[in-house]
């Protein structure tokens, strides 16, 4: 069953807590949370006290996706935050397993996330470690982006890696996703699909988000 992961990116952040609630009760999987350092994207977004103010407003997993240079400074502030996922880029650290090990260690999911750019090689040597390998299917740093339709291949090949392996790594899909192109993501062999302005954006999350489902189901079945 494909898991539905509403990204706060897009909420009204002035009534946050709200926005969460109301996501949660609408049948959200995960509440997903970018982190950006200004530095590894080009934009600045919360820090760990966010994730703890969140941590307080929902039962749901937080998945917490670190664009930033030098994650391994921060990973046991989002661990004592309340972070249940958290995942890296491979390019922000010269010591990917360490920072993997160090997330594990803390009793925590460990993820590695690919841009668009990044080969699905720079995972070969990590993959049997790692709970969730993110596909980022736009340029990271902002919201309400289009989808990268070349991105499609990419998913589809880090599905067959996986099964190959005979992993329980979740796949996970970021970027664009909305109503439309949910069941082509699904399609492609994504578990989880995170959606910002897709979901936020529209009137009615509880409607949207069961259409989505609708759409993977439909691949699905």
């Amino acid at each position: 069953m494909v898991k539905i992961a509403p990204s706060i990116l897009a909420a009204d952040f002035t009534r946050l807590g709200e926005e969460i609630k109301e996501v949660e009760a609408a049948g959200a999987d995960y509440i997903h949370i970018d982190i950006m350092d200004g530095r590894f994207v080009p934009n600045i977004s919360v820090g760990s006290l966010v994730v703890e103010a969140i941590r307080r407003c929902t039962s749901l997993p937080l998945d917490v996706h670190l664009m930033i240079y030098e994650p391994e400074r921060y990973i046991r502030n989002f661990i004592k935050a309340g972070a249940d996922i958290i995942t890296i880029h491979p390019e922000a650290t010269f010591h990917l397993h360490r920072v993997i090990y160090d997330i594990k260690n803390g009793g925590r999911r460990a993820g590695v996330a690919l841009n668009p750019s990044s080969e699905l090689s720079l995972v070969n040597y990590v993959v049997d470690e790692i709970d969730l390998l993110l596909i980022m299917s736009v340029n990271p740093g902002f919201g309400g982006q289009e989808f990268i339709n070349g991105m499609i291949k990419k998913i589809r090949d880090a599905r067959e890696m996986v099964d190959r392996k005979g992993l329980s790594v979740e796949l996970e899909v970021d970027g664009g996703i909305k109503l439309g192109n949910a069941g082509s993501v699904a399609r492609a062999g994504a578990d989880i699909l995170v959606s910002g302005t897709g979901i936020f954006g529209t009137d009615n999350y509880r409607e949207t988000i069961r259409r989505m489902r609708d759409e993977a189901f439909s691949v699905e079945a």
